[in-house]
């Protein structure tokens, strides 16, 4: 493989998966050593891209995401434009230090009843027993899987893929009771085995349209909020971490949950239910 780009090497030294956001559609061959392109300013460029109008981004990216029978990419970043409703995802990536849980956070939404999407990596539930038990029994919390041990998965072949993205989906399974049919990629990384393995293993690939950036430490919370609320928008799915080494994270979504919720409106809800059940969950 050649050289990384400047956002994967930030992302290896944080251990971390702060992807940024595309919109165009996968389109990489399984055989490619490369992965899915993620763009190098983490929040630079959101402002150009969020600027296209909302319908014409969501049907390119909703077409992607439903499939078009000609082999493309079944991956979804953002839900409908109609739908007054967004998703807060965490990802739960495996860490060298530290607890690997931001106990304050999940508090703070559990308190707040703030409806949340979780996408837990093998490695970390293995390390974190009481706290997966914990997040299956919130009725307002979802989890989705995030891969076995965070690898970079167009870097493997496909029967690699298959392991790693299959192993923590077996394990949640297997040891929680809880089948999970959300998958995001470490890192944001996938090619064309990977799509074909989350389809063939029935679950669904969800990235994100907004980067909260939140374990960058050039980031302060007032400039985190202020990124955020310009481009978040009807359907958006917003991608941070729960592992500890998201910074300003609960108090960024605490302001969020003021600008965002109380002010604008926007409802905060599952990833499933900004799929599938916008409609009924924002009109009650």
């Amino acid at each position: 493989m050649g050289a990384q780009t400047p956002l994967e090497g930030f992302y290896n030294i944080l251990s971390l998966s702060i992807p940024a956001m595309t919109l165009d559609r996968q389109s990489q061959s399984p055989a490619s050593p490369e992965p899915k392109s993620i763009d190098s300013g983490i929040l630079g460029g959101m402002r150009n891209q969020m600027s296209r109008s909302a319908f014409a981004a969501w049907a390119i990216i909703w077409g992607v995401a439903a499939g078009t029978g000609d082999g493309a990419a079944q991956v979804i970043r953002v839900g409908p434009p109609t739908c007054k409703a967004i998703a807060l995802t965490f990802d739960m990536c495996p860490v060298r230090k530290g607890t690997g849980y931001d106990a304050e956070l999940v508090n703070m939404l559990m308190t707040k009843r703030i409806p949340a999407t979780f996408f837990l990596s093998g490695r970390w539930m293995a390390t974190h027993e009481q706290e997966v038990r914990a997040l299956r029994e919130v009725p307002f919390f979802e989890l989705g899987t995030h891969g076995q041990v965070h690898a970079h998965l167009p870097r493997l072949d496909a029967d690699r893929q298959r392991s790693e993205i299959a192993s923590a989906v077996t394990l949640l399974e297997t040891k929680y009771g809880h089948r999970a049919p959300l998958f995001r990629p470490p890192y944001g990384e996938y090619n064309d085995a990977t799509v074909g393995i989350v389809r063939a293993l029935g679950l669904r690939f969800i990235l994100w349209d907004v980067v909260s950036g939140d374990p960058d430490p050039r980031l302060s919370r007032s400039r985190m909020v202020e990124q955020l609320t310009a481009t978040v928008r009807n359907g958006s799915v917003i991608v941070f971490h729960a592992n500890g080494k998201g910074l300003h994270t609960r108090e960024v979504v605490e302001d969020l949950y003021q600008d965002l919720v109380l002010k604008r409106g926007l409802q905060p809800v599952t990833v499933t239910d900004l799929l599938d059940h916008c409609e009924q969950r924002t009109n009650h």
